[in-house]
């Protein structure tokens, strides 16, 4: 254990086949209400050890069909964390780890699951950094080694999230200017 209490593990393909599973299940309860499903995130990057949670941002058109996302959601076991929650980003927790409810009693991989518009700088921010790291191996390689630093220096998670940030901001920078 760390100073930070915080894991990095090593890439795991499972990550994505988990992923697909889990957007198969929220496909099927949102079908309709969302645009898409996009897995971000260490987790979503080839390569790249992380933390092994996944980060999972479901699209909506707008926020006009937002609360009837709420009630599907929690159908299948979520519920929104609006202390999480800020603009272009609504948070959601899981109410066990059979969530989401498959009807199957699934046991899931722990996952942060996120509701954005399209429009949303948030989503925009994960998607642009998820890519870039995705085509830029020194990027993944540089990142890494920012993070193992920091999970064996770092005294809490505040710490460790607030070291990553100069490098995910001035890779934002250069791509969202």
């Amino acid at each position: 254990m760390t100073l930070s209490g915080i894991v990095i593990a090593e890439f795991d393909e499972e990550w994505t086949v988990k992923f697909q599973l889990i957007k198969q299940v929220l496909n099927s309860s949102l079908n309709d209400l969302i645009i898409g499903i996009e897995h971000v995130g260490s987790t979503s990057v080839q390569g790249l050890g992380g933390k092994p949670i996944l980060d999972i941002d479901i699209v909506i058109e707008n926020y006009d069909g937002f609360p009837q996302v709420v009630k599907e959601l929690e159908l299948i076991g979520y519920y929104h964390q609006k202390e999480w929650s800020f603009q272009g980003r609504e948070a959601f927790g899981r109410k066990d780890n059979t969530t989401p409810w498959d009807g199957k009693g699934t046991q899931w991989v722990e996952h942060h699951l996120y509701v954005c518009n399209k429009y949303s700088k948030e989503l925009a921010r994960h998607i642009a950094f998820r890519d870039y790291l995705r085509s830029n191996p020194q990027a993944i390689s540089e990142y890494e080694t920012i993070k193992m630093k920091l999970v064996n220096t770092a005294k809490e998670r505040t710490s460790y999230t607030e070291g990553k940030s100069e490098f995910i901001n001035n890779v934002l920078r250069k791509l969202m200017d």
